[in-house]
């Protein structure tokens, strides 16, 4: 990928300050007055401690802010590194997650770390709980795709030497380095593409709207419409599509409006609702009557008939500027947080360039 497509922007914050060093287990003992063997049989929860023991070394834990640490000592090393990250991403098992995983993985292995990864299926309270057991695993980085409203509960980790990178969406209430694409811009390309070849009634098929890229990519869509004042139909608007039935399901009710109303072009906000699109629209045999971009590369994407003309990411791009941000902190970098920006490209294959079928079923313009 060339170098001119990444943009990055320093923070104006002062950056994440310096590591302060967590609490031990001698910490512990010395603020209840115990011996480390009393604090390790409270941690670890034996039987037989006095009640007026376990209640000091509790209250002395919660204030020097102490986690045990679940990792085997065999695998701790002298700087107090475990050698593994942690990745959680919204679904492993989607193409742009896995490349992104991909790409995090290379990285690591060149330096010889581990990487434990997860998928947080946009659940909130699993991020929080995922973040809270990688952190009690003493991974020594995180690489967040963010799902719930607050990531501030990271900001006393960060303090304590914890490396954070927030990857596809920024973080709410915590300054920390990001690496984003240009949703907004993309999905103004894909729409003023599909206006270009002179459809005025075009489908948008989007990802849950409390999502930020999809929001971002539902004001891009928008954006295009208005400047070719071209009036949005709400009838033609399906959000919250979380897999590819409900994009079948959609395009299906889109295709059964009244001639005069039904899309002559989709844009599918994202890569399982592209494929289900491509599945309804082949069902009724319309790939060849209503054009479609996608926004999301996908396998085979080039090869059905006709190819799906997308917004292309480079997820690997995106995984590769994470790791670089990541392992930079990991040695040493107390610089200001970094925002980097990945470019998106359209994709020309043939199924956005499908015209109306005729002039009569474009309506004027608003």
């Amino acid at each position: 990928m060339a170098e001119d497509s990444l943009t990055t922007l320093s923070g104006t914050r002062t950056g994440p300050a310096r590591p302060r060093r967590r609490a031990t287990l001698h910490d512990v003992a010395a603020l209840a007055g115990v011996s480390i063997k009393t604090v390790s049989r409270v941690v670890n929860r034996e039987p037989g401690v006095r009640s007026d023991l376990v209640h000091r070394v509790t209250e002395a834990a919660e204030r020097l802010d102490y986690r045990p640490n679940m990792a085997a000592s065999s695998l701790r090393r002298a700087e107090g590194k475990t050698k593994t990250v942690g990745l959680m991403l919204e679904d492993v098992a989607n193409p742009y997650s896995s490349s992104v995983h991909r790409a995090i993985g290379d990285a690591a292995a060149q330096r010889g770390v581990a990487v434990l990864a997860t998928s947080l299926d946009e659940d909130p309270v699993r991020e929080g709980e995922v973040a809270r057991t990688m952190i009690l695993r003493r991974v020594d980085g995180l690489v967040i795709v963010p799902t719930g409203s607050d990531q501030g509960y990271l900001r006393s980790e960060m303090e304590a030497g914890l490396a954070v990178v927030f990857v596809d969406r920024p973080p709410n209430f915590l300054d920390a380095d990001t690496v984003l694409v240009t949703n907004r811009d993309g999905a103004r390309e894909a729409a003023e593409h599909l206006l270009a070849q002179g459809h005025r009634r075009i489908a948008f098929l989007g990802d849950l709207a409390t999502i930020a890229t999809a929001q971002e990519r539902w004001e891009g869509y928008v954006t295009a419409m208005r400047r070719d004042r071209v009036v949005v139909d709400e009838r033609l608007v399906r959000r919250d599509l979380r897999d590819q039935e409900a994009s079948e399901r959609a395009i299906t009710e889109l295709l059964a409006l009244p001639a005069d109303v039904a899309p002559t072009a989709l844009f599918t906000s994202q890569n399982l609702v592209t494929i289900g699109a491509l599945h309804a629209l082949r069902r009724h045999a319309a790939q060849h009557r209503v054009a479609l971009v996608g926004f999301d590369d996908f396998e085979l994407a080039d090869l059905v008939e006709p190819g799906v003309t997308v917004v292309a990411q480079d997820p690997y791009a995106v995984g590769r500027a994470a790791s670089e941000l990541l392992f930079a902190r990991l040695d040493g970098d107390h610089g200001p947080t970094q925002r980097i920006v990945v470019q998106t490209r359209l994709v020309v294959r043939g199924s956005g360039e499908i015209r109306p079928a005729s002039p009569g079923s474009i309506p004027s313009r608003g």
